[in-house]
């Protein structure tokens, strides 16, 4: 089927036209899903210059597939963050948002599992039709890039080449205005940082999480140098006590707000110091009732992180494979080595989760619900 859309790349004049659809009753199949537009959008350059080559079709195929997906993902963040911008979040609210983020889970899930599909093509295929592609290049994918913003990827967090959007979309002032609003509205990053603030039980004039589990924290350290002492081995003791004084600095990071702000100002660290003790406590009550759903949430923006990061490091591997370690990627960008520099912690989103586990204690030391603590969460 000869491409409709061959002279786009002319700069030529081409038919955008969605095809309409009626107001009649009983649309049919291909019809209601334009399938005439989506499935002549495949447009081969190789084919245009008489120089067909198979593969390429697999690659647009791929890449269109990718985007449409990521429009998914966007329609679902979007849904997420208009639900989730609200002081009081109902129960019923808050099962629709973790099916929206299970929905996300999956679609990341297939997108992962997608990039095997285009291994089956060899370097030599690749190099075939390559050239057809300056400068067009991944990093041009305007949806990506939002999708990145409105879950929370920082500007300040990006790799130097990452953050030219005017050479990466050129003179489109549309994509560009759209990066911008992604960037001021707020992120999911933002909405469930203010979420946790307002995790029940942080009040210091109520049940006071912070500070008894402050408490706990002293007592355990306590009993593990005691434990330490008695150790008739000198050399095991001074390790023992060694370790539990590093323990001891890990806390600090967390209970003193100053050492916190100094993590978060470079980068290391996310949350507010607040949204921080609302994140662990939800981690340590996560069997009542009441914070269960709330575990399985951030259990899912975890799910969401680790999966990027899987398919960005399947990418950086198929590119490697495709083009090697050295030669430029499509675009102008550094190719292999500019995509490895996105893998890592700097593009976690919600790193401050994966890092819970450093603060947990015994479950004999964490403190136990009183009277009133759990008849506010009844209520």
């Amino acid at each position: 089927m000869a491409c409709p859309y061959a002279t786009t790349f002319n700069g030529a004049e081409h038919d955008d036209k969605a095809v309409p659809l009626s107001t009649e009753v009983g649309k049919i199949y291909g019809e209601y899903l334009m399938l005439e537009k989506i499935l002549s959008a495949q447009c081969m350059l190789s084919e245009v210059d008489n120089r067909p080559v198979h593969d390429e079709h697999l690659f647009i195929i791929t890449h269109q597939a990718y985007e449409l997906w990521f429009k998914q993902i966007i329609f679902e963040l979007d849904s997420i963050r208009e639900m989730l911008n609200s002081e009081v979040i109902e129960e019923t609210k808050t099962l629709e948002i973790l099916k929206r983020l299970n929905r996300v889970v999956m679609i990341f899930k297939l997108l992962v599992d997608q990039v095997p599909i285009l291994e089956t093509m060899t370097p030599l295929d690749f190099m075939d039709f390559r050239n057809y592609l300056a400068p067009a290049s991944g990093f041009q994918s305007l949806q990506f890039r939002l999708i990145e913003n409105k879950l929370g990827v920082k500007s300040e967090h990006r790799v130097k080449y990452n953050q030219k959007y005017s050479e990466a979309f050129g003179n489109n002032s549309e994509s560009v205005n759209a990066i911008i609003r992604s960037e001021t509205e707020p992120s999911l990053l933002e909405l469930i940082e203010k979420w946790l603030e307002r995790t029940p039980g942080l009040e210091e004039n109520g049940f006071n999480f912070w500070h008894k589990f402050q408490v706990s924290v002293d007592k355990f350290l306590a009993q593990q140098e005691k434990s330490a002492m008695s150790e008739p081995v000198e050399i095991a003791r001074n390790y023992r006590l060694m370790d539990i004084e590093k323990r001891r600095e890990v806390y600090r990071s967390i209970f003193d707000p100053a050492v916190h702000e100094a993590l978060v100002s470079r980068g290391d660290r996310r949350f507010s110091h607040k949204a921080l003790q609302g994140a662990i406590m939800i981690t340590f009550y996560r069997d009542e009732p009441r914070f269960s759903q709330p575990h399985q949430l951030l259990t899912l923006l975890m799910d969401i992180d680790s999966l990027i990061t899987k398919w960005r490091y399947n990418h950086v591997i198929m590119v490697q494979r495709m083009i090697g370690s050295q030669q430029l990627g499509t675009g102008g960008s550094s190719g292999y080595q500019y995509l490895r520099s996105t893998l890592s912690d700097r593009y976690k989103v919600f790193l401050d989760l994966f890092n819970l586990s450093t603060f947990l204690i015994p479950r004999e030391a964490i403190p136990p619900l009183d009277a009133s603590m759990r008849k506010e969460l009844i209520n």
